[in-house]
């Protein structure tokens, strides 16, 4: 667990170093599906590199996440992230990031180490050039394995922009 945390935490530093544009720091709480699990809070941290495509109101780009829940259950994961203005100061973000999900109890297990994270959110952009929003997650496996009971999450996200 302590390894794969410094790995996340060292890949994101990385991505962070190399013309980043947003790091956002996140916490919430996860909703398990199945009866047994244990719903608890989660911290989460995503790295948003600059956009590939931006038009009037859209851009797209690629991004890593890494999140951690109170019992040590957690997901790392790489993909697209986009993002559509709303106007001057709303928008709605939203993402898929396949990834890595390592359950630190079998309660929480969701059927397998690949699980995909999607999320959708609202947010405010601040006067300091940053952002507010809050988003909702969920993580699934896509019925790839035989199980896929899904955890999902509400999180309140601070976007940090370079």
């Amino acid at each position: 667990m302590e390894k794969l945390l410094l790995a996340a935490v060292l890949t994101v530093a990385t991505f962070a170093t190399a013309q980043a544009q947003t790091v956002v720091f996140g916490a919430g709480y996860s909703d398990f599906s199945e009866a047994t699990s244990e719903d608890q809070a989660l911290i989460a941290l995503e790295y948003h590199h600059t956009p590939f495509h931006q038009a009037t109101r859209f851009s797209a780009g690629w991004g890593a996440a890494f999140s951690v829940d109170e019992d040590g259950d957690t997901h790392i994961g790489v993909g697209l992230v986009g993002l559509y203005s709303l106007g001057e100061r709303w928008f709605v973000e939203g993402s898929v990031m396949p990834g890595y999900f390592n359950a630190s109890n079998d309660q929480n297990d969701l059927g397998g180490d690949f699980q995909i994270r999607s999320l959708l959110g609202l947010g405010y952009n601040l006067n300091n050039g940053n952002r507010m929003s809050v988003a909702i997650t969920h993580k699934s496996n896509a019925s790839t394995n035989d199980e896929n009971p899904g955890v999902n999450a509400v999180l309140l996200r601070y976007h940090l922009g370079f």
